[in-house]
């Protein structure tokens, strides 16, 4: 598939989890992120959105720890929170 396709599968799978909290939280990453992504990068997110929502929501806010398959430089970006627009 190619990355465009790739990116919107993604994106919608980023902004429908459930939940509005997880929606903010995983979209608002994507939407940050996403345009410089790498394959590596992408195949790293769709491992991540595999996962259930709370825990997501735990490793980000870091009242878990987060599994080594998941842990590394995007976690870090993920785990700062500065991508939420809290004003939706």
């Amino acid at each position: 598939m190619d990355r465009e396709t790739r990116l919107k599968r993604l994106k919608f799978r980023a902004w429908h989890r459930g939940t509005r909290e997880a929606d903010f939280l995983i979209g608002g990453f994507f939407d940050r992120y996403a345009s410089g992504w790498s394959v590596t990068d992408m195949d790293w997110f769709e491992q991540l959105l595999a996962e259930d929502d709370v825990d997501v929501m735990a490793w980000a806010i870091g009242t878990m720890p987060v599994p080594t398959e998941l842990d590394g430089s995007q976690m870090e970006l993920m785990q700062q929170l500065d991508y939420i627009d809290a004003t939706k």
